[in-house]
């Protein structure tokens, strides 16, 4: 009897636990209560820098008032991908972010941490900037901030939720902006050099129209929180369709260019989750990482109640084909 008591507990280790409300969770299922005492985290972004992990995420505005106010970026730490431990935040500190900053957006590049984020609370004025870290903690802003915006008469010129890879000598950053009307999401591309200092004068805007807008019935009016990853010499490009709790769902492009795009499903590649389970309002804003071993993790967003509270979780994702597939657990 006791050799079946120790096998089922190993084999209940191994599982989900059980959220408060008693729906199944994921292996990693984690937010930050700091600011406001509510489990609140969103748009992850992870890389591996100094032997650890490190996991940047937006907060939103802390009740205690001597705290800067506006949402500010959270940097956490894990030695497992799993366990998460809140280590620092880059908090509002320039004239463009003072009433908020949020959507990071992390790559390592000669040995340094470099951070791209989005202003907030500036509507249609809204734009992307840059900082860089030698030790993935402490930032020092770009003089030049905000480094980008998109220009042209099919954008508002906002930018928010940037995303940055290398692509041959260049850098591609891409990020969603809205229509003139401000009611379509969709997103943009510009391209610096490799060896420039990616401040302001390095961006060129390298579409003079969107590189992707919502058409499926799934992404309803939203594209957005492109996540980009390169295989094979071809770009992946995760992205959220749906305004947040639509629900909000995760689809995969595939492009040469990093301008003309195919989608690679017709439905969402990772779905919300059904009534009930921890994510049922959305699975959203994906942030993908490539591990030393070569595996993927697509890093997520969700939450079960509207967005009252918002958890950050990951799947593991296998490739066949050219194409990518959410591995069960």
């Amino acid at each position: 009897m006791r050799r079946i008591i120790v096998i089922i507990a190993l084999l209940a280790s191994e599982m989900a636990v059980l959220a408060a409300d008693g729906f199944a969770t994921p292996k990693m299922y984690w937010a930050d209560s700091s600011r406001t005492g509510v489990p609140y985290a969103k748009d992850p972004s992870v890389i591996k820098f100094g032997g650890r992990y490190l996991m940047y995420f937006s907060l939103p505005p802390a009740k205690d008032k001597s705290v800067p106010a506006g949402w500010a970026v959270g940097i956490a730490e894990s030695r497992n991908l799993t366990e998460w431990k809140r280590i620092g935040e880059l908090l509002p500190g320039q004239e463009c972010d003072k009433k908020g900053l949020a959507a990071p957006a992390a790559r390592v590049l000669n040995g340094k941490v470099h951070l791209f984020y989005q202003t907030y609370g500036n509507g249609p004025k809204d734009a992307i900037c840059h900082a860089v870290s030698d030790d993935g903690i402490k930032f020092v802003r770009d003089v030049s901030n905000p480094v980008f915006h998109p220009a042209g008469g099919w954008t508002s010129g906002r930018a928010i939720d940037a995303d940055v890879i290398e692509y041959g000598d260049r850098l591609l950053l891409f990020c969603a902006t809205r229509d003139p009307g401000m009611k379509i999401q969709m997103l943009a591309v510009a391209a610096a050099d490799r060896k420039s200092d990616f401040g302001r004068d390095s961006w060129k805007q390298i579409c003079s129209d969107t590189v992707l807008k919502p058409e499926l019935s799934w992404e309803k009016k939203c594209i957005e929180a492109p996540s980009a990853l390169v295989r094979d010499g071809a770009i992946y490009l995760f992205y959220a369709g749906g305004y947040n709790n639509e629900p909000q769902q995760i689809g995969c492009a595939m492009s040469r260019d990093g301008v003309n795009w195919k989608r690679l499903f017709e439905e969402p590649l990772l779905a919300n989750g059904k009534s009930g389970e921890w994510n049922a309002s959305e699975s959203g804003h994906p942030g993908v990482f490539v591990d030393d071993d070569g595996q993927t993790y697509l890093f997520y967003q969700g939450n079960s109640d509207k967005g009252r509270t918002w958890y950050l979780s990951w799947v593991k994702i296998g490739w066949k084909d050219g194409k990518p597939y959410v591995i069960g657990e």
